[in-house]
């Protein structure tokens, strides 16, 4: 079937989500309220943290949710609705709450990144597209994180887009990079949309449409003089490539006092090559000329090459980055933890498994951070019932909720509410963060961590635990229902 109008995003959803709205619609439990958490139970790469985002995409979604003729006719034509059902959907909004951990966020397994309060049929239906704009870019951005930390403060590009997963996969997977710490993007319309640096100079191409390489480098200087990185492993890099580059830098970029300039590599033995490079280049007096290196990197490959003593000013990371290749699945998921009568009384649910990590943590909670006053380094996290406060100037044990027999004492802190709240009874009550400014949190709040969390081999657990009256409730469920 053709569309005649653009693709609905509210029509994104598995098709047992609309099978249970319309179930609760027949027994009357539509306007019901639920209370479903999305989280997820394990950080990629065996990381020691991950990276929340995805949110201002959700909330696009959630603003726009609504069905259309069209969409109600394709539903009528799975001959499983009732015409009462299909006229409910024609005034279909959301009208309930959200909590969410703001993008940039570092983020622990087993914490709601996203708390929905909703009627019944609005949340079941929304499940599909929560997770999937959380769980895509808590992705990339954790993925990027690492890719950066491993750079060690050289600059680093996303150039993923050619082999991303689809044109979403690219697009805001550029954004999800940025926020997770990129400094730019080769994607251009991340630039238009987002506001991701888009940037780039030339390709193999390039200089093979010339009849000698020095004539494709002098051009492109006189082109652009001032953004002149050029690709010298067309043919070779050392005999031909650097000596070209120097010589098209002499004769156009010198004369007009230009010194800014830069190489880049994209294949052979990177690490040996920037460093011979690097030579070539003191030699001719172009110290400020800069090299950047590509060719499927990632945040193991670059520290390698740092650790070669490879000579790279600047990394351009591509399809290990923008498909989080070594693990591209986040594995966030997103469960029913209460219910909430008419009176207000809220019931909280519980999920159980014989699998430990799939069992859920029940009812609508809060999670709070506890931040050391004499380091202003992230202590622990702690899950709260909803209608639990904090005191801060008494000192808590923690306990490691995987080894109860581990617990430390957490003294002098601030604790801080980690979820905001983003739309009340339908309405966002959140102002959207520009791109810059989620990027700049983000780096801010990893730099809270402790380097033992930070490291890439064997991180350190960090704690997140549960208050005693939540660890009560969820006890109590496990001893009712297993």
């Amino acid at each position: 079937m053709e569309r005649n109008q653009p693709l609905n995003l509210s029509m994104l959803f598995d098709f047992y989500e609309m099978t249970m709205a319309n179930g609760y619609f027949r027994q009357g439990m539509q306007e019901r309220i639920t209370y479903f958490d999305v989280f997820f139970r394990r950080v990629p790469d065996g990381g020691g943290f991950a990276i929340a985002a995805g949110l201002e995409q959700l909330v696009d979604y959630i603003r726009d949710l609504h069905f259309d003729e069209e969409d109600i006719a394709y539903l009528r034509g799975k001959n499983l609705f009732q015409e009462d059902f299909l006229d409910y959907l024609r005034n279909f909004q959301f009208t309930g709450d959200i909590w969410a951990v703001p993008e940039g966020t570092p983020v622990f397994p087993g914490e709601p990144l996203v708390t929905v309060r909703a009627p019944a049929s609005q949340a079941q239906l929304i499940e599909t597209y929560a997770l999937l704009a959380i769980n895509h870019q808590s992705l990339i951005a954790t993925k990027a994180n690492r890719v950066v930390r491993a750079a060690q403060g050289r600059t680093v590009l996303e150039f993923g887009s050619r082999r991303a997963q689809g044109v979403d996969g690219a697009v805001v997977g550029a954004r999800a990079a940025y926020i997770g710490g990129v400094h730019g993007t080769a994607c251009a319309i991340s630039d238009q949309l987002y506001g991701v640096p888009a940037a780039g100079t030339m390709a193999h191409s390039w200089v093979q449409m010339f009849d000698t390489q020095y004539e494709a480098f002098r051009t492109y200087c006189e082109i652009y003089p001032t953004n002149a990185v050029l690709l010298v492993d067309t043919y070779n890099t050392l005999k031909s490539g650097v000596p070209d580059a120097i010589r098209a830098f002499n004769e156009v970029l010198r004369p007009r006092g230009i010194t800014k300039c830069g190489i880049r590599l994209d294949s052979g033995d990177i690490a040996y090559l920037t460093k011979e490079a690097r030579k070539l280049l003191d030699a001719a007096g172009w110290e400020t000329c800069t090299i950047s290196a590509s060719n499927s990197l990632d945040e193991k490959l670059i520290r390698n090459l740092l650790l070669q003593g490879a000579k790279i000013d600047a990394f351009g990371v591509g399809e290990r980055l923008i498909t989080a290749r070594s693990e591209p699945v986040f594995g966030g998921v997103y469960k029913l933890v209460a219910v909430e009568d008419e009176c207000g009384n809220i019931t909280p649910k519980i999920k159980i498994s014989e699998n430990v990590a799939k069992i859920t943590t029940p009812h609508y909670k809060k999670l709070y951070r506890f931040f050391g006053n004499d380091t202003g380094k992230a202590i622990a996290d702690y899950l709260t019932i909803h209608d639990e406060t904090v005191d801060d100037s008494t000192p808590l044990v923690i306990f490691d909720p995987d080894a109860t027999w581990k617990k430390k004492e957490v003294y002098d802190f601030t604790a801080k509410e980690l979820q905001v709240p983003v739309f009340r009874s339908g309405q966002l009550v959140y102002s959207l963060p520009s791109l810059p400014e989620i990027r700049r949190y983000c780096l801010e709040q990893v730099d809270t961590l402790w380097d033992e969390v930070k490291r890439f081999d064997n991180p350190h657990k960090y704690y997140v635990d549960l208050s005693q009256k939540l660890w009560d409730v969820k006890h109590g469920l496990l001893e009712k229902n297993g």
